[in-house]
């Protein structure tokens, strides 16, 4: 009897083992999602930044060329039909260096009609020096300011230009009409301009707008 009792049992908790509801599965660990990282911004490359800025304007080189005072009378009479603006100056002068820079817009202004000439005189003749001794320093002056220009270093020493031409000191500007001859002569040997002297903007630019404005040359 009492196997019997122990046979049923038995069965029953078989029954029940089997029966048992499955368990739920365990969850799965998410996956690693990420978002998915920005792109950095492509860089440019050397070359094309280079491309993509603006033309850069090369600057035109400086003429400086040493030339007696009869040269430089030769070459404003090769520029017949032009107005022509001579500038006798010096590193050394003052009111000519404050000018110099006047000149360079004049010559921007009107270039091909008006033909711009500065005739350095640094050259004092010395046994010491010799007209390209001055090259450099004169060259640097033209570099710095952009007086692309005709520029001359005079070979005849500045005493011997000033006594030619009966002027008394520098600055000097000549300033010749499209047929060649010289229209006025601004100096200040007379104190005619006063202490401040003679500018390119109150006396010498209109003169030369007055030339441009003249009949041309038949």
């Amino acid at each position: 009897m009492k196997s019997q009792r122990l046979t049923t049992c038995l069965a029953l908790a078989f029954l029940l083992g089997c029966t048992e509801p499955p368990q739920p599965p365990s969850p799965q660990p998410p996956a690693d999602v990420r978002p998915a990282a920005e792109s950095p911004p492509t860089a440019t490359p050397p070359a094309a930044a280079a491309s993509s800025l603006s033309p850069r304007t090369e600057q035109q080189p400086i003429s400086l060329e040493v030339k007696s005072w009869d040269e430089t009378q030769q070459l404003v009479a090769a520029q017949k039909g032009k107005v022509v603006v001579l500038d006798l100056w010096s590193t050394w002068c003052v009111p000519c260096v404050r000018e110099f820079p006047k000149l360079i817009e004049l010559h921007r202004a009107h270039a091909p009609d008006v033909v711009c000439i500065a005739f350095n005189m640094d050259y004092s003749g010395a046994a010491s020096e010799t007209p390209d001794s001055f090259r450099e320093p004169v060259n640097q002056f033209l570099t710095k300011h952009g007086a692309t220009f005709l520029n001359v270093i005079s070979s005849d020493a500045a005493d011997d230009v000033f006594r030619r031409l009966k002027l008394g000191s520098i600055p000097a500007v000549l300033v010749y009409g499209r047929d060649g001859r010289l229209a006025k002569r601004f100096d200040n040997d007379d104190a005619l301009y006063g202490d401040e002297g003679f500018t390119y903007e109150k006396q010498i630019v209109p003169l030369v707008e007055q030339l441009l404005n003249a009949a041309p040359l038949p």
